[in-house]
């Protein structure tokens, strides 16, 4: 058993791992060639479906944009303190842009109802008196636009 694995001329079991792992190293470059070719070809189909260079010549500094945002989550900071603060911010003006049309409208809807309910009164007669009441109606509908 000894003289196989002492074997000075490379016979024997040694000569035959030495094949299998020469064999096994030529088939493993192989293989990754074959998997640099693919990625390859994947990319330049991506190349071509998403026509990279022709966004870069329409719209560089978008493109940059892209590229900064792209950069800023792959290097972890969705997760840092300066995007907390930077959603806030966003929702903070993102809610009162959306919230003062609504607020608006409320409060002119508010102010029709009751200058229409201050109108029907004074039409009325009510306490004030009949000419006074058709007076201020007239005047609150000259108001609306």
């Amino acid at each position: 058993m000894e003289s196989q694995h002492s074997d000075p001329t490379g016979g024997g079991q040694d000569n035959g791992r030495a094949r299998t792992l020469g064999e096994r190293v030529e088939r493993v470059g192989d293989t990754a060639q074959e998997a640099w070719t693919r990625t390859r070809e994947a990319f330049d189909d991506i190349k071509g479906t998403l026509d990279i260079q022709g966004r870069v010549d329409r719209h560089p500094y978008g493109t940059v944009a892209a590229a900064v945002g792209i950069g800023y989550v792959l290097g972890g900071g969705l997760f840092s303190p300066l995007t907390a603060r930077i959603l806030g911010l966003g929702l903070r003006i993102g809610l009162r842009l959306a919230a003062i049309p609504v607020l608006r409208d409320e409060l002119f809807g508010f102010a029709e109802a009751l200058g229409d309910r201050r109108a029907a009164g004074g039409e009325e007669g009510g306490a004030r008196g009949g000419a006074q009441g058709t007076t201020q109606a007239k005047a609150n509908k000259e108001r609306q636009p």
